[in-house]
């Protein structure tokens, strides 16, 4: 397949655009990669590829957009279904996955973004806690998904490895904004080895942001979300 027949629309700092490209890269898919600096506004190629949500990742194949994330996961690996599995074969194993992907979206990953736009402290340390709680599930859930393997998938990088490596990044970079160790030898010391052996695959590691990039990126938009609180009470 001709490498404009498959586009990723993303932006650099978004984990849920890395989902698409770490799929793409497990299956060997040539793709080419449209980076949307979406602080600048979107683009029309994006708004008229995803006009319900109107924002990234879309995966265009062919001239058919799939929108969201997890969904363009599950797509591709049904697509090109001859590359290595990304979802479990066991229906079990598939809703478990499943199920902690949705953990990590709507409830874990709001909690990392609460850190640092949090301008109190009780606020702050709340939010902190949150993430720690989460961080031991997964530990736990990684000894069961896992079974001892390298990754939730088993001995590659799996639907699961995909949906939580992606916020590594960020995991990382809100530790240096804010000075705080949330991944620990001696109380995650599963995750701290996965999240090692995930950043360092050779299907991530080109596509995962630099902390320090994604840091200073993080300031700013803190910066402005606080900004804009500042207009509404002011």
């Amino acid at each position: 397949m001709a490498k404009s027949d498959v586009k990723v629309l993303g932006s650099w700092p978004s984990p849920y655009s890395m989902r698409a490209r770490i799929a793409l890269n497990i299956k060997s898919v040539n793709y080419e990669y449209v980076d949307e600096r979406l602080w600048e506004g979107k683009s029309e190629f994006l708004l008229k590829s995803n006009p319900v949500h109107k924002k990234i990742p879309v995966l265009i194949h062919g001239d058919k957009p799939i929108c969201e994330s997890l969904i363009i996961v599950q797509y591709i690996d049904e697509t090109w279904s001859s590359g290595p599995s990304i979802l479990p074969s066991d229906p079990y194993e598939r809703a478990i996955a499943r199920f902690w992907a949705a953990y990590l979206d709507e409830k874990w990953f709001p909690s990392i973004k609460s850190i640092g736009i949090a301008q109190e402290e009780d606020a702050r340390k709340a939010a902190i806690a949150q993430v720690e709680e989460g961080l031991v599930l997964l530990e736990e859930a990684f000894g069961k998904c896992g079974k001892g393997k390298p990754f939730f998938g088993g001995d590659q990088i799996g639907y699961l490895d995909i949906a939580f490596g992606c916020f590594l990044g960020w995991l990382r970079a809100t530790e240096k904004m804010s000075g705080i160790k949330l991944l620990s030898e001696s109380k995650t010391p599963a995750l701290l080895n996965w999240a090692g052996r995930f950043c360092s695959d050779a299907t991530v590691k080109d596509v995962m942001p630099d902390t320090d990039k994604l840091a200073a990126f993080g300031k700013m938009v803190i910066a402005k979300v606080r900004g804009a609180g500042a207009e509404i009470h002011g």
